[in-house]
């Protein structure tokens, strides 16, 4: 008998709220979803939509939801070391070198020579082997998200939750990081959760693309649509195959007006 698949990751009737003052505002509702192994899924919505709230229960960060986060049939943990997280800044140390920065990342007791052998290898990947030695304030905004990327993938983790990683850079460095995202996870088939506001990066990047907007029948945004391209990466942003699904990302972010005008 074939084995089912277990899903990477399982969302089921998840729930955020924040309290301030005796009062209450619900941020998500009702949020089912299920991520399989070795996907790229992005996350978007219109400012104020829970995704970060949502990026932060997948990895643990945040506890204080109601309902079920699985990954691989497990409960999350606070913190949960099956996950690694990626910022919009790099939050390296500047006082330590690039090497020491991903070293950061690490499990913990992971022998010396096994933790240099595998800095050295992410540092290869990402492509900053020559910058090993030099300090965060030595280098562009580009390789210090490198250099973050590389310190999430430190510890191996079954998932990669990225919180608009490339939001920060300048178009054509967002561009190199975008490839180099798919490039790694060609290389390592890990499981990636990103949060963007870019409708075309998502288009690019994403296997599915997951739309969170305010519900109808409850306070807090839930799942409105779950978008998968049809065509197989590489993309180009230009591909023909593409417009539509852009113009019904668009159309779900509000942006009805640009997203009719366009063809």
């Amino acid at each position: 008998m074939t084995q089912a698949k277990t899903s990477a990751v399982v969302c089921r009737n998840v729930g955020r709220a924040f309290g301030t003052n005796g009062t209450s505002r619900q941020i998500l509702t009702n949020i089912d979803l299920d991520i399989e192994p070795g996907e790229i899924i992005s996350i978007i919505g219109a400012s104020g939509s829970g995704k970060s709230t949502l990026l932060r229960a997948l990895g643990g960060l945040d506890i204080g939801f109601t309902g079920q986060v699985l990954i691989h049939n497990t409960a999350v943990e606070q913190y949960d070391p099956r996950c690694a997280i990626g910022f919009q800044e790099p939050r390296l140390l500047p006082w330590a070198t690039v090497t020491d920065n991903v070293a950061i990342g690490l499990p913990d007791g992971t022998a010396k020579s096994t933790g240099s052998a595998r800095v050295a290898e992410l540092l290869d990947l990402v492509g900053l082997s020559d910058a090993a030695d030099h300090r965060p304030r030595e280098i562009s905004g580009g390789m210090a998200q490198r250099a973050s990327l590389a310190r999430a993938m430190a510890r191996d983790p079954e998932i990669l939750l990225l919180d608009e990683p490339f939001g920060a850079l300048d178009a054509l460095t967002r561009i190199k990081m975008q490839q180099l995202l798919l490039d790694v996870h060609a290389k390592t088939g890990t499981t990636t959760v990103m949060v963007t506001h870019d409708v075309d990066e998502a288009l690019l990047l994403s296997d599915r693309i997951v739309l969170l907007a305010a519900s109808p029948h409850a306070d807090g945004a839930t799942i409105a649509n779950i978008f998968t391209p049809s065509v197989p990466r590489p993309r180009a942003n230009h591909d023909p195959a593409l417009v539509a699904l852009r113009e019904e990302l668009l159309a779900g972010l509000g942006v009805t007006e640009l997203a009719s005008s366009k063809g």
